[in-house]
């Protein structure tokens, strides 16, 4: 009789890896390193914003849309993220993370404060296949409107693509 003594693979380094690409994202973010970002995703990945405002696409895909979509991103937001916390899954390729935002929005010195939940998946390189991004638009649309602008119909943004 033999015994396999190898050790079971429990998704520990696939969930790290997960885990990993999202504190990267963040990170990247804040710095405003959108070159070094979007390698962070699969040739063919996914970021998506269920919530997206007017003048904001519901989905970007490819590393090329990607990078234009964010591009602009340095330009208009200084922004750090914290208290960053992660949930477990039964799927270690899925990351949901739970982190705030601090900043301001470079058009009108204005806070940009944000809470944010994020669920993310990977594949088996630590690539991201899909960001499902929930955050509120509507704390970016008071961020980024001066506070003397009229009063608009269809409030909207642009800060990518």
């Amino acid at each position: 009789m033999t015994v396999n003594m190898t050790a079971k693979d429990d998704g520990a380094d696939t969930r790290t890896a997960a885990q990993h690409a999202v504190a990267e994202h963040l990170r990247l973010t804040a710095a405003g390193n959108t070159a070094e970002w979007v390698a962070l995703f699969a040739p063919d990945g996914v970021l998506e914003f269920p919530y997206a405002p007017v003048g904001v696409p519901r989905q970007v895909k490819g590393r090329e849309a990607l990078f234009e979509h964010m591009s602009h991103f340095p330009e208009t937001f200084d922004v750090e993220f914290v208290d960053l916390v992660f949930h477990d899954t039964v799927d270690p390729s899925l990351a949901i993370a739970e982190f705030r935002s601090k900043g301001t929005a470079l058009a009108t010195g204005k806070p940009y404060r944000q809470t944010c939940i994020s669920v993310v998946r990977t594949d088996g390189d630590g690539l991201i296949t899909h960001y499902l991004d929930y955050w509120n638009p509507l704390v970016a649309i008071e961020a980024l409107t001066p506070d003397d602008a009229a009063a608009v119909p269809e409030p909207a943004v642009t800060f990518g693509g």
